[in-house]
């Protein structure tokens, strides 16, 4: 089985390892020639706070553009792909094209046909998805020394650790079981597209909630010195305690004028923190990454066990 499972699913094994091998060429040869770059560039005391550090980073960004693009769209589009190359034809095509008439009335009975296909094509989706956090993450750091956002930037943090496997790995049971369901690939391949964006908005607005918000108060500036931290809401603090959104009876106006609007903030705020005012901010700290990571891992994980059991329970009862 494991033969026939690598004979009819070789074109998308062969096809992603090339894909992989591609962008680990494409983020290789971005970091060696980064690293001379900036070996050329970098001014004393780089990386830090001074300005100077900062226009290096912004040379970066300009200079490795297209590869930002590409990593920017990355946490979304690897795992669509998977489930739409990987998972939905599982089923979908033995449907469309009727062979599942074929191979499953031959001496393999179909619940060990899938679990084979599952298990084999499954682990594959795993190793794929870790080697593809391992790229990055020796990447990134090239690029972001001394100003790393991992955690923070909800695109990068599903891009390291073991968040890629087990997004891929949602992806590909989304797509078997909308095989199942549609017994057609393209319908299967449109689920899987819609289902893993929708999924991926519903976990950043959920991922909240993994652990308790820290809060701190913040005098004289509205920015936290942790550039990584993940933030969750913030709101003013009254000379009484109170919180609100907005101080509108502060007696500081508040002026918007275009091109000037930047300027118009920074005053206003500095006139409530005068009056006494605070600003109270509810985050997350950069020590969390991990939790957050197994938390995501294990939503994810669980709930590619409950599709793929939904899969095989549907293509048991109605193997015809």
């Amino acid at each position: 089985m494991i033969w026939v499972t690598w004979r009819q699913h070789r074109a998308q094994i062969l096809v992603t390892a090339a894909f992989l091998a591609l962008l680990g060429v494409l983020l290789l040869g971005s970091a060696v020639e980064a690293i001379r770059y900036v070996a050329g560039h970098a001014p004393p005391g780089c990386p830090g706070p001074a300005v100077a550090c900062g226009d290096l980073a912004a040379a970066l960004e300009r200079r490795y553009d297209a590869v930002y693009s590409v990593f920017g769209w990355m946490p979304l589009v690897a795992p669509a792909l998977i489930g739409a190359f990987w998972g939905a034809p599982l089923l979908g095509r033995e449907y469309e094209r009727g062979t599942h008439r074929l191979a499953w009335t031959q001496s393999v009975p179909v619940g060990r046909w899938l679990a084979v296909k599952l298990s084999v094509l499954g682990g594959a989706v795993v190793a794929g998805g870790l080697l593809l956090s391992l790229m990055v993450s020796l990447w990134r750091p090239v690029f972001r020394a001394g100003g790393d956002s991992t955690f923070g930037n909800i695109g990068a943090f599903n891009m390291v650790g073991v968040d890629p496997a087990a997004w891929w790995l949602y992806a590909f049971a989304l797509g078997t079981v909308a095989g199942s369901l549609f017994r057609r690939t393209l319908p299967a391949m449109a689920l899987v597209v819609a289902g893993v964006a929708v999924t991926m908005f519903t976990l950043f607005r959920l991922s909240h909630y993994y652990a308790e918000p820290a809060r701190t108060e913040l005098t004289g500036t509205v920015v936290l010195d942790d550039q990584d931290a993940r933030l969750v809401s913030a709101a003013w603090v009254e000379p009484s305690g109170r919180e609100v959104a907005d101080p509108s009876d502060s007696g500081c106006p508040r002026r918007v004028d275009a091109g000037q609007s930047s300027k118009n903030t920074e005053a206003w705020q500095a006139c409530l923190f005068g009056k006494g005012y605070r600003f109270a901010v509810y985050y997350h700290p950069p020590s969390r990454f991990w939790r957050f990571q197994w938390t995501e891992a294990g939503i994810l994980t669980l709930t590619s066990a409950a599709l793929g059991g939904l899969a095989v329970r549907r293509t048991l009862r109605r193997p015809g």
